[in-house]
This record gives structure tokens, C-alpha cells and sequence, in this order.
């Protein structure tokens, strides 16, 4: 396999390397320092990164967008993570759901949805499943009816009333479009019985905005509640069929495949950070009368991060690579699975060389560690990422 990248998808990689340089590594601890959970967005980033193609990369070009590949998308968000893992993120979230859009959506809700998105460099996209009681069965629901998601609708003629909360929803404080999951027949298990509604901030009557959630790690990506008080959504805004939220196939351009292979690719992003900055202050710290660089222990440690990274690199170019081929079988949750493992033992690594006595805790390896934890409670938790492999049994 050639893996040795075009000249279109350099290009996409330069122009990442220089604004994840210029715009987002400068911000990026001044960012992680403010404690207000919403403070710590910038729109200006957004902007800049948005009028550069960050946001709408995905968009295929009859819409407008640069419709780049999946190879393109797992460099340009290794690129941006280096600098910052959730900057990046809060560009990516925006191409998983313009995936979406493009693939799923009804010409008409194309044109009402697309339209907005393209043109405007601050209508960022997020997606509401989880919720406070839900635990992590909406990603495998279990073999029971009362099990999953709450969040209810009840259709009133031309409009459906909706009820309940979503939590911890990515770009939630600052979304202007969301795809809401909904229990639509409470009757039936999840699987059978849940919608998608397509909500605009703006325009539906009930909808609000809940808590801002404060987290460790990931500190500029916004995480919030998504509250339904008898809001009124037109059935115009049904994504697919009613209850057939669960059963939705968008083939090798689908939700889960794109958010592990997303999660893998930013990972990559930090580990790059870690080895580069571990083998810069090796060469250039003493500890005990010697360079970091000649003592052994420190070899070690770096010589494993390094190895880690470049195993996680030929991974998740892979995973890309073959869903660009459109071969089947590749389980994209293995890589976002290994990608847990490897973010946090190279931060962890990283902190250990850092972390010499008599030197001050280096606040940018504590930020990657931070950040890394996240992956953590990412798509379910650590449990139940581990049982997407089941796929692989069927």
C-alpha cells in the first residue's frame, strides 16, 4: 500500500500545519487557563478557521464544499490536534454532521440546511443522544424497552411536541443546528422506536440551551445541555423515517465510523505534540549534572511514545486509506479503540519527562494528559467502546 500523500491532500496538510502554528498553538493554553466553561470558546477561531475551509471541508461540491477524502480528513485533524486536540475537535464535529446532511437529508433539507452552513463562518452543527439517565446504551442498546434514551415526542397533526433533555452534547452552547434523537414510540425498544429531528436553534419554539459543563480536559469544546420544553418541530424536520433513527445506513460515510476514525486522527494529532516536545526539551534540559537526552531512562520513555505514535499513524491512515477504497470489513472502533490506549500512555510518558525534580509542573504536558483522559468516556465509556469489536463476530 502507498500511503505517500497526493498533492491535493498536501496542500490541505500545509495549510493545517501553518494555521494550527499561527492561530491556534498561540491561544492554546490561554484558552485552557479560563475557568468559565463557556469563556473558554473563541469565536475568532472558528472564523478564521472557518474562511480557511476547516468547518465545511466535508461538504461535497455541488454544495460548495472541498468534499476532501477521509485520508485528507484524518491529516488535516492530526495537523490542527497538535496544536490544540479540541480546537481541532470543534472543527471535525462540524464535518461529521455535514456528512450527514449530504447523505441522508431530502434534497429540500439540503438546500434549507446546507444553504445557511456554507454561508455563514459561525453555524457550527452538533448532534443530541446522550442523556443524564441514559448511560451509554443509546451507542448498544440493550434487549429492553424501558432501557435508552427519554427525550419524547408526540406528534400533534403537522408538528411533533418534544420533551426532555440531552446532556453533554458537543458544540451545544454554541450550535445553530442539531440532529436530536427522539423516542418516538416508547412501546418498543429503542431500536425500533427512535426518530431523528433535525432542530434549529433559532426557529423552534421550547428549544433552549441548559448547563454549560465544566470539564478537566478538552476546555474550549463545549459540552451543554439541550433542553425541550413542548417544543414544536414540523414534521419537515424528520431526518429518514419515523422510528428509523437506529436503523439509518449512510455506508462508509456514517456517524460512527467517521466519530472513531475522527477520535483516532485527533489523538494522532496530540501524540505527534508530545514526542516532538519531549525530544526538544531532552536536547536541551540537564537534570543531575547531564542532558535528559543521555540518560537512559528518558531514552526509554521517549523511544515508547515514539513507537506508539508511529503505530497509531500507520492505523489510522489505514483505516482511512480503505474506506476511501471502499473495502469493506474495516472496523473503524478498533482504531479509536487502540487511540485510547496510545493518547494516554504517550501523555502520560510525556508528563513522566517533564516532571524532574526541582523543575515546576510543565503546564502544556498537564493540558495533554488532561485532554487525552477524555477519550475515556468518548462514544460510551471505556466498557462499552471495548464491545463494538462484537461487530467483527456477526
Amino acid at each position: 500500500m502507498d500511503f505517500k500523500l497526493n498533492e491535493e491532500q498536501t496542500a490541505w496538510q500545509m495549510k493545517a500545519r501553518k494555521f494550527a502554528a499561527e492561530v491556534l498553538r498561540p491561544r492554546s493554553l490561554e484558552r485552557d487557563r479560563i475557568t468559565d466553561a463557556f469563556g473558554t470558546w473563541d469565536w475568532d477561531i472558528i472564523k478564521a478557521g472557518s474562511k480557511l475551509g476547516f468547518r465545511t471541508s466535508c461538504v461535497p461540491k455541488k454544495f460548495g464544499g472541498h468534499e476532501i477524502d477521509f485520508v485528507t480528513q484524518a491529516v488535516v485533524m492530526a495537523e490542527l490536534a497538535k496544536a490544540d486536540s479540541a480546537m481541532s475537535k470543534a472543527f471535525s464535529q462540524c464535518w461529521k454532521w455535514s456528512h450527514l446532511i449530504s447523505q441522508a437529508c431530502t434534497p429540500e433539507q439540503q438546500e434549507r440546511y446546507l444553504k445557511p452552513f456554507m454561508s455563514d463562518d459561525t453555524y457550527v452543527l452538533g448532534m443530541g443522544s446522550t442523556e443524564h439517565i441514559g448511560g451509554s446504551d443509546n451507542r448498544l442498546p440493550p434487549e429492553n424497552i424501558k432501557s435508552g434514551m427519554r427525550l419524547s415526542g408526540v406528534q400533534d397533526g403537522d408538528y411533533w411536541i418534544l420533551n426532555g433533555e440531552k446532556a453533554f452534547i458537543a458544540n451545544g452552547s454554541v450550535g445553530k443546528l442539531f440532529f436530536l434523537n427522539v423516542r418516538t414510540d416508547p412501546n418498543v425498544m429503542m431500536r425500533d422506536g427512535v426518530t431523528t429531528f433535525v432542530i434549529e436553534k433559532d426557529k423552534t419554539p421550547g428549544f433552549s440551551i441548559g448547563k454549560v459543563f465544566n470539564k478537566s480536559g478538552w476546555r474550549f469544546y463545549q459540552n451543554a445541555e439541550l433542553v425541550c420544553t413542548n417544543a414544536r418541530v414540523h414534521k419537515s424536520n424528520i431526518l429518514g423515517e419515523v422510528n428509523g433513527a437506529m436503523k439509518r445506513s449512510v455506508g462508509d460515510n456514517s456517524g460512527d465510523m467517521f466519530g472513531d476514525l475522527e477520535l483516532a486522527a485527533n489523538a494522532l494529532g496530540f501524540c505527534d505534540d508530545a514526542v516532538e516536545t519531549a525530544i526538544k526539551l531532552a536536547k536541551t534540559r540537564t537534570q543531575g549534572g547531564k542532558l535528559l537526552k543521555e540518560q537512559q531512562n528518558i531514552q526509554l520513555k521517549i523511544n515508547k511514545m515514539a513507537m506508539l505514535t508511529e503505530a497509531l499513524r500507520s492505523y489510522v491512515l489505514r483505516t482511512a486509506w480503505e474506506h476511501d477504497q471502499k473495502i469493506k470489513g474495516t472496523n473503524a472502533g478498533l482504531v479509536m479503540n487502540y487511540s485510547t490506549f496510545v493518547g494516554q500512555e504517550v501523555t502520560e510518558l510525556y508528563l513522566d519527562v517533564c516532571d524532574q525534580p526541582g523543575v515546576e509542573l510543565d503546564e502544556h504536558a498537564d493540558k495533554l494528559v488532561r485532554d487525552s483522559f477524555i477519550w475515556s468516556h468518548l462514544a460510551g465509556d471505556t466498557v462499552q467502546q471495548i464491545r463494538v469489536a462484537q461487530k467483527m463476530l456477526k
